[in-house]
């Protein structure tokens, strides 16, 4: 895992997008250093929607490589809905946070997940359409999201990749919960994180803007980066 620890007090980023180029000038010089013509070839984005998306599309344009989507849905506490039980991923992965999740009431839960899963299911439509998921066995997967609090979707997502026979799948986020970003260590290949704050206290923080992305700038971004591959 590659890190480095901030003054969380300090507002690092403008917005995504160029938190998306801070990070894809990591990446590059690690895949896109030009030493292997063509190595980037057997790369690919994915960009958690929706925040990710826009960071994971600089990344994507850096690299030289295709943007594509993981679709994943936190499992918000009933009470509260910004603490995650756990997450729900394409290819009917669960992930859960045992300990949250278990104090909750199995029927509130229940109603929690299936909310989730159907808002899941309206964004592959919606983002995806007729398009097919990408191929992912033997390639090296990038999941790329604005930041990971409890690691929770991300935990997610990388097992809903892993499932898929990928050659190795990295998580790169600007901005990372030191504890949760070791967790996850565990499960992935490799963690590439810009800043690991203590306390996090919140991802927004290193964000000037960090207003919410809509559904139509995920489609606009996809839909600019499918018709240029």
């Amino acid at each position: 895992m590659r890190s480095a620890p901030q003054d969380a007090s300090v507002t690092r980023w403008a917005d995504r997008r160029d938190a998306g180029r801070a990070l894809a000038r990591e990446l590059v010089v690690e895949f896109g250093d030009g030493k292997r013509p063509g190595a980037v070839q057997d790369i690919v984005v994915l960009g958690l929607p929706r925040g990710g998306v826009p960071v994971a599309a600089e990344v994507a344009r850096a690299l030289g490589a295709p943007l594509d989507l993981m679709i994943v849905r936190k499992l918000g506490h009933p009470l509260q809905p910004e603490l995650a039980m756990g997450a729900i991923a394409s290819g009917d992965v669960q992930v859960l946070n045992d300990e949250i999740a278990a104090a909750v009431d199995a029927a509130a839960f229940d109603r929690v997940v299936t909310r989730e899963r159907a808002e899941l299911q309206r964004r592959e439509r919606l983002y995806r359409g007729d398009r097919p998921p990408p191929v992912l066995e033997g390639r090296r997967v990038l999941l790329v999201d604005d930041g990971l609090a409890t690691g929770a979707t991300m935990r997610a997502a990388a097992r809903a990749v892993a499932a898929r026979h990928p050659a190795r799948v990295i998580v790169a986020v600007p901005v990372g919960a030191s504890d949760s970003l070791s967790r996850l260590a565990g499960e992935v290949d490799d963690v590439v994180c810009l800043a690991t704050p203590e306390p996090l206290i919140a991802i927004g923080l290193w964000y000037r803007d960090f207003s919410q992305v809509s559904d139509d700038e995920v489609r606009e971004i996809l839909a600019s980066n499918w018709a240029a591959s």
